[in-house]
């Protein structure tokens, strides 16, 4: 915790965080976007922003992890809304990172052993936001449905009905393979 809240004035501390939580944040991205060289540049903004707003965090809310992820969903998110917007305009930004060939290799490998869990995001549109956004923390990222809830800022009870709900309603709606993702959270998982 000490190291989190020193990770935007000592670089030590930087690494030290960083190295505990990259391979969180780059299966998180590479859950949420196929693209290598846009996962690259998310996970990048991920521990920028990480960096310059350290000092917001508040341990009684939940953990460093807790808080990071929530830092990563708004990231993702705010580039959602800029190809969105990006979209609209129809206009193009080819001014990417150059990454080397290993870079890409090892993006498209994690991208590659996430397809399943985008097949499942996919099934997931449908779903109202609180309760997909519930329903990703727990099942794609793996944190316990309490954390997910300091993530969200909502009170544990709540997203235990949100995640009950949007498993329910992904048993009806969802692909086969999709919902063999969801075998690997079981029901204990809720509590």
């Amino acid at each position: 915790m000490a190291v989190l809240l020193q990770i935007g004035r000592d670089s030590a501390a930087f690494e030290t965080f960083y190295r505990e939580h990259i391979e969180r944040v780059q299966r998180f991205i590479a859950r949420r976007v196929d693209d290598p060289y846009l996962a690259a540049d998310l996970t990048a903004e991920v521990f920028v922003a990480a960096i310059n707003s350290a000092h917001s965090y508040r341990p009684a809310r939940g953990t460093p992890t807790g808080w990071l992820y929530g830092v990563a969903q708004n990231v993702v998110s705010a580039e959602r809304r800029r190809q969105t917007r990006e979209l609209r305009a129809n206009q193009r930004f080819s001014g990417r990172r150059l990454l080397t060939p290993d870079d890409v290799s090892r993006m498209e490998d994690r991208i590659d052993a996430e397809a399943q869990a985008r097949q499942l995001l996919r099934a997931m549109d449908d779903l109202p936001a609180g309760e997909r956004a519930v329903l990703e923390l727990v099942a794609l990222d793996g944190i316990s449905p309490h954390e997910a809830a300091q993530v969200l800022g909502i009170r544990a009870s709540t997203a235990r009905v949100r995640l009950h709900r949007a498993r329910a309603r992904l048993r009806d709606a969802a692909p086969p393979l999709a919902i063999s993702s969801l075998a690997d959270f079981s029901s204990k998982d809720i509590s």
